[in-house]
């Protein structure tokens, strides 16, 4: 009996699932013990230095002045304005670094593909030159080697009496809102209305009969031509563009971008559009010879079979290179602290320099970082199943 009893307890941990579950059982109360080793180790740590964590310093006074900002800020301020600021500049980097980096990686990916030699040429020694220099290198050139080296305000360089170059930075005209532009906003939300509206019935009207036009196209162009006409009726202008002018040492009007931030901007948009002209090339060319040669024999123009046939279906490939292309063009803009750019890196830095905080400002980054991703990761994971070939 004793024997029997043996051999059923043996089969039952040669059982397959029961050693799986067991396995994963062990695995997790070891990841938890190291988490908890660590974690006491760092509350003793710090109790031992009064330092217990604690996120009350972001209440105080930060004390230290940032030198490029999108929001109100003084040094009077508290270090979550502080926080705040950063967070701002990296997302504002980000975002047009990704809407810069798509376009130029589109256009470099298609030149790639060019039958004209120059132009594949040419491509091809943008994109093997630049992936192969390191982007911290690339940002420290882009600074010091290009903006810096532009001339003194006093003779800065200026283009069609409008823009300046200087080494403190391009100065760009700028629009400026007038008492109007309270009523105006009325008539962009009208715009945006009326586009969802054209978008809806070309969406349903191309179901219907198999010929899906180009909706973004037609949904921009419909909000900019009810912006229009709103715009020549208002009794007033809700804008008034401001030109940049040289007063003293400084510059009045207009809108500065200081060298810092246009360095990091293009440092990262022509690294990053390297990388994203090879996925938009390879995208391309995984779609069968079969596509091209049914689109040439239904008389589609090159742009039409581009537009048409080949991208929609090169887009599933596409899609996933490309959302880590926008994750890493995100993560890289803490680089910014290097050249001299306020980011969320730079001016978390300063606020753990200033509060011995190390423990926190660390978690507040990587949380904010994390928050990017993952809404990124979601909103192309949305389009990806959107597009996405489904087989029965």
């Amino acid at each position: 009996m004793l024997a029997v009893q043996i051999r059923k307890g043996a089969q039952w941990l040669r059982d397959e699932r029961v050693l799986k579950a067991l396995f994963q059982v062990v695995f997790v109360v070891a990841v938890f013990l190291a988490f908890r080793f660590f974690y006491v180790n760092m509350i003793t740590a710090l109790e031992q230095r009064g330092l217990l964590p604690s996120f009350y310093f972001l209440k105080l006074t930060a004390g230290f002045d940032i030198g490029e900002k999108a929001i109100p800020y003084t040094r009077a301020d508290t270090y979550a304005r502080a926080f705040l600021v950063g967070v701002i500049n990296t997302l504002v980097v980000s975002f047009w670094g990704i809407v810069f980096a798509t376009i130029i990686g589109v256009v470099v990916g298609l030149a790639r593909l060019s039958r004209n030699f120059v132009i594949r040429t040419l491509a091809t020694v943008y994109v093997e030159g630049l992936r192969n220099i390191p982007l911290l290198v690339l940002l420290v050139f882009w600074y010091t080697g290009v903006f810096l080296k532009f001339p003194p305000l006093r003779k800065a360089k200026v283009l069609w009496n409008a823009i300046y170059l200087s080494n403190r930075g391009v100065v760009l005209p700028w629009p400026e809102p007038t008492p109007a532009w309270m009523l105006y906003r009325w008539v962009l939300v009208a715009a945006g209305v009326v586009a969802l509206a054209v978008s809806f019935v070309l969406y349903q009207r191309g179901k219907r009969t198999g010929r899906m036009p180009l909706i973004p196209g037609w949904a921009l162009l419909t909000f900019l031509v009810v912006a229009a006409v709103g715009w020549f009726l208002m009794p007033q202008t809700p804008f008034s563009l401001s030109f940049p002018q040289i007063k003293g040492l400084r510059t009045i009007g207009g809108r500065r971008f200081t060298p810092e931030f246009m360095a990091l901007l293009s440092g990262l948009v022509i690294y990053t559009s390297a990388f994203i002209g090879e996925v938009v090339r390879a995208g391309i060319q995984s779609v069968p010879k079969g596509q091209y040669e049914a689109a040439m024999a239904l008389g589609l123009t090159p742009y039409q079979m581009t537009r048409l046939i080949i991208f929609p279906q090169a887009l599933r490939v596409i899609i996933p290179p490309l959302t880590s292309q926008y994750l890493n063009l995100t993560k890289n803009s803490s680089l910014a602290v290097y050249i001299g750019y306020p980011d969320l890196y730079s001016v978390s830095g300063t606020i753990y320099n200033q509060t011995g905080r190390a423990v926190e400002v660390t978690l507040l980054m990587m949380a904010v970082y994390l928050t990017f991703s993952l809404v990124t990761s979601l909103f192309m994971n949305w389009y990806n199943r959107k597009i996405r070939l489904v087989e029965r």
